[in-house]
């Protein structure tokens, strides 16, 4: 969809879609600039009216665009916000932020989204979170068909209409503007939905005059012709490139929210000749595949196995000038798998620039098909002078990038006479030859193989021309001085630097001072979230206490200190909304605590109460506990017979000292007044409580000592069930029927054995 974008996780075998601050699970794809800080997403939404010409909607169109790119200036006008031209030819959008001027890239805004995006994730998933991924909806496609593009002609529409009826120009105000956008994108979700006529209406749209009007169906089909007989443009390119028929096509889903303009259904339905199928959700789909596609790279997930091949959007070619050659090389054709790597070689004798471009200029959604230029630097000649061998890799990775990934020269190096280098590893490192790179440089390699064959056939006649006439002429070999040998041969690799030149790619010191904003963006958010707390807290605390000290505390404040913490709470509140509106947060905080000195110990004294009954309870309760103990000790409980007197004499006594105690304060409690401060506290009733249980409980729970009984000499054999254990016993006493008692006897007799 046009302005949302989605979060989603992977957890307990689902896919399972992550809410917003807001409980949503639909984020906009709005940020509000403001004097302070940002807001982001449906918070920034909020400020598409009133603060309307810097809150940035509808931007990810404007990705990749030149700033005089015919489509961004004709867009301009649908625009409530300005755009501008960027130090790199890009668009940039102009808003006001921290009471000044700024221009931010497409980028830039987009890394804010993704930024409070992935901090909303990490809070959720309470782990970090390191990627994301990013969809692309289509291959064939039309840029300038979608749910904005209807909206636009709605605009248009009415806006020549108020013009006529009212004598009002829409487009001049940006506040009735974005409200005409909000009212038109409302009336054609409902016409989708309802045949009949529909009203619109806005109040105070524009000098205090209320528009209205009406629309159905039909007419907005009528206007809206032109864009609804592109629809067949995309489903066209997408049969061509598959090579498929209508007929071979199972089923037709439909996604994404223009989908559902009746008009659109019935155009793709004739289209392929078959009912849509509606069953995935058309918002979330897409968000759903990312979050699989996430599950299936992830090692931490176990999925079904899928088998899915990323493809290259747009046919690729190269093209190179040098004092040599001109040439052009079709490298990538569209639909070819990625990623995917290719080795280039070329014969130079001096460094040589690669132009890169897209194919098909028709196909983009952008005027410029250029991609970018690569410079293979330090070419020199051989030592001969002749053409040096240069091998470029070239790669398109996962993300459908065009790149030159590394140069090499290969060299030939001579060996000097009487040197003998380890051939064994020479040979294995030129024979290694990459998978990837293999069919690439088949016919190097076939040429290579076969000049090494020729050569090692005439290497082989003449040894056996040698080995032959060696036979029969031993002695007068053996008088010849020995001949000189042939230097050999070895290959080099040389690593080239490749300087890269892309369009529309970010250089490095300006990415890094983009990632440095948006870190001191953050840490100003931060700061003005931590500022708005501290005064949403002060303005709570005034709403809180003023309310209680007429209920619930009434009776633990007297009359006079009610009517002044009455007073400093009315004087605050008067304060944050005149001098007290725009402070810093230190200020918030001491206010606060200015606040809590007079309210707290009001607050204590009815907390103190409303847990002190249930804390002498639980004190009571323990002391009937070991009360009863004593008593059964003192009547001669035979439970308790093994304990000594004294150790229950003093329990007896931490037993009464702690009742006096218990009755004491509960007397003096109860005469005192509940506007004064209590004369004993919780914590004190619970440390008391404590200490009894650590003096007492030792005693009570001691067990009563085991009484071991007699030992019987005789060892019992068989099973332990009553007397047949008896039974089953060997009549022979002197016999030792214990399989241990054998076993020991063996092992003693065994060194009496002779071993020959």
């Amino acid at each position: 969809m046009k302005d949302n974008f989605f979060w989603v996780k992977v957890q307990d075998k689902a896919i399972l879609l992550g809410c917003t601050s807001m409980s949503l699970n639909r984020w906009s794809s709005f940020v509000s600039f403001g004097q302070r800080n940002r807001l982001i997403g449906a918070a920034a939404k909020s400020q598409v009216v009133t603060n309307c010409q810097n809150t940035v909607q509808g931007f990810k169109r404007f990705h990749g665009r030149a700033f005089a790119d015919p489509y961004v200036q004709s867009a301009k006008s649908n625009l409530v916000y300005n755009l501008a031209q960027m130090s790199s030819g890009v668009t940039g959008i102009k808003v006001m932020y921290m009471e000044e001027e700024r221009v931010f890239s497409i980028e830039q805004v987009t890394g804010m989204l993704l930024t409070k995006l992935k901090e909303t994730a990490e809070s959720a998933l309470k782990k970090p979170v390191a990627d994301c991924v990013i969809s692309i909806l289509a291959t064939a496609f039309d840029p300038e068909l979608g749910g904005k593009d209807f909206d636009d002609i709605l605009v248009k529409h009415f806006c020549e209409e108020f013009s006529k009826k009212y004598k009002l120009d829409a487009r001049s105000k940006p506040r009735a503007l974005v409200r005409l956008y909000q009212e038109c994108e409302k009336l054609k979700k409902l016409m989708s939905a309802n045949s009949s006529d529909l009203p619109l209406g806005i109040e105070c749209f524009m000098n205090d005059i209320d528009v209205s009007s009406k629309l159905n169906r039909g007419q907005f089909e009528e206007m809206c012709a032109g864009l609804l007989a592109k629809v067949e443009g995309p489903l066209c390119s997408v049969m061509e490139q598959t090579k498929m028929k209508k007929e071979d096509i199972y089923a037709v889903e439909i996604v994404g929210g223009a989908s559902r303009i009746p008009a659109i259904k019935e155009r793709i339905a004739k289209f392929f000749g078959k009912e849509l199928n509606t069953t995935l959700n058309a918002d979330e789909a897409v968000a759903r595949g990312c979050a699989l596609q996430c599950a299936i790279l992830s090692p931490a997930f176990k999925v079904r196995e899928f088998s899915i091949t990323d493809v290259v959007p747009y046919s690729i070619s190269l093209k190179w000038n040098s004092a040599a050659d001109d040439g052009l090389k079709y490298v990538f054709p569209k639909n070819h798998a990625a990623p995917f790597s290719k080795v280039l070689t070329f014969y130079r004798k001096e460094p040589f620039t690669l132009d890169a471009y897209y194919n098909n200029l028709k196909e983009l959604p952008y005027p410029n098909s250029s991609i970018g230029q690569f410079l293979i630097q330090n070419v020199v000649p051989q030592e001969s002078g002749e053409c040096a061998k240069v091998k470029v890799k070239v790669r398109v990775n996962v993300h459908g990038v065009f790149s030159v990934s590394n140069a090499s020269l290969v060299e030939t190096v001579k060996t000097p006479e009487g040197e003998e280098p380890m051939e064994t590893d020479q040979t294995v490192k030129e024979e290694e030859v990459q998978p990837g790179s293999m069919m690439e440089s088949f016919p190097c390699f076939f040429i290579s193989l076969f000049q090494t064959s020729e050569h090692g056939k005439q290497e082989k006649t003449e040894n056996g021309k040698q080995e032959k006439s060696g036979d029969g002429k031993q002695e007068k070999k053996n008088d010849q001085p020995p001949q000189a040998k042939k230097p050999k041969v070895k290959t080099k690799t040389v690593e080239l630097p490749v300087q890269n030149n892309l369009h529309w790619q970010l250089p490095t010191d300006v990415l890094n001072m983009f990632v440095e904003n948006e870190g001191k963006m953050i840490m100003q958010d931060k700061l003005e979230k931590e500022r708005n707390d501290a005064k949403n807290n002060v303005e709570e605390y005034v709403y809180e206490m003023r309310d209680k000290l007429h209920g619930i505390l009434e009776k633990f404040v007297n009359e006079a200190d009610r009517d002044a913490f009455s007073l400093k709470l009315e004087d605050t509140e008067t304060w944050l909304y005149e001098e007290g509106e725009d402070q810093q947060k230190q200020v918030y905080i001491d206010k606060l605590a200015e606040l809590k000195k007079m309210g707290q110990p009001v607050l204590d004294r009815y907390m103190e109460s409303e847990i002190r009954p249930k804390a002498f309870e639980e004190l009571g309760r323990q002391i009937q506990v070991y009360m009863k103990f004593i008593e059964a000790y003192k009547t001669k409980d035979e439970q308790y017979n093994h304990l000594d007197e004294l150790e229950v004499t003093r329990v007896e006594k931490q037993v009464n000292d702690a009742m006096a105690w218990m009755n004491n304060k509960m007397n003096q409690q109860n005469s005192q007044d509940l506007t004064l401060d209590p004369v004993v506290k919780v914590q004190e009733i619970q440390a008391t409580a404590k200490e009894l249980y650590s003096a007492c409980n030792p005693v009570v729970s001691k067990p009563k000592p085991k009484v071991e009984l007699p030992k019987d000499e005789k060892t019992e054999n068989g099973p332990v069930n009553g007397h047949q254990g008896t039974e089953n016993q060997s009549p022979n006493p002197d016999k030792t029927t214990s399989a241990g008692m054998e076993q020991e006897t063996a092992e003693t007799k065994l060194p009496e054995m002779d071993i020959d």
